[in-house]
């Protein structure tokens, strides 16, 4: 099975000092992907910054699940709406050129 666009969650957790248990409830209520390859959990590369993220909002700055999951929605909005703008604008300039 390949494992180069994966990490294991045993091994993200041990590095940020956090539970595996963390990983479980972020992928059971749908807040990142994870990937289960025979016993171990793996993530994909894709989704260590969004995880990281979520470690300094749960740990350090003591919001719960339930606000993650307002704040990821809320940023995955605004990444949208800044793709949306980048693509219009590009429209614009195609335009006035």
């Amino acid at each position: 099975m390949e494992r180069e666009d994966k990490i294991s969650a045993r091994l993200f957790c041990a590095h940020h000092n956090i539970a595996v248990s963390f990983i479980h409830s972020l992928s059971n209520s749908g807040i990142i992907v994870t990937e289960k390859i025979e016993d171990d959990i793996y993530l994909p590369l894709s989704e260590l910054n969004r995880l990281e993220k979520i470690v300094r909002f749960h740990f350090d700055l003591d919001i719960n699940l339930e606000g993650i999951e307002t704040i990821i929605h809320l940023l995955d909005r605004m990444d949208d709406m800044q793709d949306q703008i980048t693509r219009l604008t590009n429209r614009i300039k195609a335009y006035e050129s």
